[in-house]
């Protein structure tokens, strides 16, 4: 399938590891331009290095302010076509184990800067009246994670709000869309793998079958694999799809809505 979004420019923030990368890489097969923001500047020098005629680097932590800002004066007056919103998540912790500073660190990096890049780039979105947005969170808002406390609360206010808003601009031509992945084979499933070896005393390897034997595909996800979803999701394809949390999981959230 052709996704009608060759030389067509895109944001995706936590370009350089992980499912943002998977996104990215997905992007630029398509032969997108990518305005790639991600906070380690030598990945980032890396990663540009492989496609120099379709990367625009941007260092810098996206769930600050002043990034937002510098992101927002290097798109200037080019038509944008889509939005990745993505950044790494908070600590694996129980309930018990947090106290009043993990929240409040979690409702900035988890919820505060996606309002505020939202904010920042819909006018544009408007302005055209084309845009797309999508949003990666995680299978935690179907279903809760053991030691994910603060995932499993503060990323159902970021679908709380991307629904709301949704319905308030779905006949704007611009599209909202957040993507729940399970387990995929990334630094963040890693921290989990790491929690559950500490909690019942195993190897860090056995931790990992263990989630393993849990995904009823039997394997953890492709980054590449997610990457080609969000790209239809960030694709001109995707117009009567909106306000949707979308599953890729494996199979492992066992309501019917999932």
């Amino acid at each position: 399938m052709d996704l009608q979004i060759k030389d067509k420019l895109f944001i995706v923030t936590g370009a350089t590891s992980g499912l943002g990368n998977g996104v990215a890489c997905a992007l630029l097969a398509e032969g997108a331009k990518v305005i790639a923001v991600a906070r380690n500047a030598e990945k980032l020098k890396n990663f540009t290095e492989e496609f120099p005629k379709l990367i625009e680097p941007l260092q810098g932590d996206i769930t600050k302010s002043e990034t937002i800002k510098k992101l927002k004066e290097l798109v200037g007056d080019r038509y944008l076509n889509g939005l990745l919103i993505n950044a790494g998540g908070p600590p694996a912790k129980s309930f018990l184990e947090t106290d009043l500073s993990d929240w409040d660190e979690a409702y900035q990096n988890i919820l505060k800067w996606k309002v505020e890049i939202t904010k920042a780039f819909l006018p544009k979105f408007r302005s055209q009246k084309f845009g797309r947005i999508v949003y990666i969170e995680s299978s935690s808002v179907k279903q809760p994670v053991e030691n994910l406390v603060l995932s499993n609360s503060l990323r159902l206010a970021v679908v709380g709000f991307v629904k709301t808003l949704s319905n308030e601009i779905a006949n704007e031509g611009i599209t909202l869309s957040v993507m729940a992945p399970g387990f995929h084979d990334t630094p963040a499933a890693q921290r989990l793998f790491v929690k559950r070896s500490e909690v019942e005393n195993i190897s860090v390897e056995a931790a990992k079958k263990k989630y393993e034997a849990e995904i009823k595909v039997g394997r953890t996800g492709d980054t590449l694999e997610f990457g080609m979803m969000a790209a239809w999701l960030l694709s001109p394809h995707s117009g009567y799809v909106t306000g949707q949390t979308i599953s890729v999981d494996g199979g492992v959230i066992k309501g019917t809505m999932g």
